[in-house]
């Protein structure tokens, strides 16, 4: 079971014991770079962790073969999970500075950055029932304890946008989660294995449905 992971100048922001935890959980992990690769490796799963892509929108933006490869792998059913940065390449575009560049559009709304934080310090995050790979709260779940940190908002989203965490976070477009919000592998939190086991639970499947699988 291949895990693809967006690792570059663009998407660094991954804590080595979360990564080692995926292996644990039995993913082979391969790396891949959003400003040079044209498509993505052969992959089972998708992670795009935290970084900075609006100081790299120009060479995002022109990577068309790759952008496109990840809309078309993600619309057909491959299970994803993006983080901050993650969440605004995966979106229609990122705006900064008067300037627009094209995004991978899987999810359908904009990114506007702003000159101070506008999300900054530790959340809660209380997964209701669409959550691909936690369970709902109502089942017993705890509520989880993450953080987050960017300059940047989700604008547009269609009104019928569905979410995995309480009503308002953690976007759902396929099998794909997105959030601002960034998870850390400790006792209290195993996101590693569950996504692991999400993965798995996707390839029975063939990555035909596009609802997510049971947690």
């Amino acid at each position: 079971m291949r895990i693809a992971i967006a690792r570059d100048a663009a998407f660094g922001f991954y804590y080595a014991d979360d990564l080692a935890a995926l292996t644990a959980a039995g993913a082979q992990t391969v790396f891949f770079d959003t400003l040079h690769d044209a498509k993505l490796p052969p992959c089972d799963g998708l992670l795009i962790g935290g970084g900075f892509p609006e100081c790299f929108l120009d060479q995002l933006e022109a990577n068309t073969p790759l952008r496109a490869d990840i809309r078309r792998a993600i619309e057909a059913g491959l299970p994803a999970y993006a983080e901050c940065g993650g969440l605004m390449y995966l979106a229609r575009s990122i705006h900064w500075k008067g300037r627009s560049a094209a995004m991978v559009g899987v999810i359908p709304g904009d990114i506007r950055m702003h000159a101070k934080p506008v999300g900054r310090g530790y959340v809660i995050l209380e997964p209701n029932g669409n959550h691909p790979w936690r369970g709902s709260g109502a089942d017993g779940t705890p509520p989880l304890r993450a953080h987050d940190f960017h300059y940047s908002n989700l604008y547009d989203l269609p009104a019928a946008t569905r979410y995995a965490d309480g009503h308002h976070d953690g976007v759902l477009q396929h099998r794909l989660l997105a959030s601002y919000t960034h998870l850390r592998a400790t006792s209290g939190c195993d996101w590693p294995a569950k996504f692991v086991q999400h993965v798995r639970d996707c390839m029975t499947n063939d990555y035909k449905e596009s609802a997510p699988c049971s947690p």
